[in-house]
Order: structure tokens, then C-alpha cells, then sequence
């Protein structure tokens, strides 16, 4: 599987933006995979919320910290 990543300099605002076009986040409740409310996980590494294009891609933005 391959995820099509987007850099970002801040995931609030990208993540903020893109829902108020409709884009709807991925949510993960997982031992090793949680998001918060807004579908951004926040463990190690990059700051990430994913999300699907209407083909069914996995898409996601990025923000490194």
C-alpha cells in the first residue's frame, strides 16, 4: 500500500482547512494508532492525519516537527 503524503507547516490549520471543504478524516483507535478528534495522530515521528480521495486512495497530511 502506498500513502501520498502532503508537507505541511501546521497540521491544525491544514486539517482545519481542508474540513471545511468537505474533506472528511480518517480515525484510528488502535493499540499503536490512536488520532484525537480530529484524526491527527500525534506519537512519534511527524505529527499525520490521513484521509481517502474519492477513488479510495489513502492520502495524508504531514507536518514534521
Amino acid at each position: 500500500m502506498y500513502v501520498l503524503n502532503f508537507p505541511v507547516e501546521n497540521i491544525e490549520e491544514a486539517v482545519s482547512r481542508l474540513n471545511q471543504r468537505g474533506v472528511h478524516f480518517e480515525h484510528y483507535n488502535e493499540a499503536d494508532l490512536k488520532t484525537d478528534e480530529k484524526g491527527v495522530f500525534r506519537g512519534p515521528g511527524p505529527n499525520i492525519a490521513w484521509f481517502k480521495d474519492p477513488a479510495g486512495n489513502i492520502l495524508s497530511v504531514l507536518e514534521e516537527k
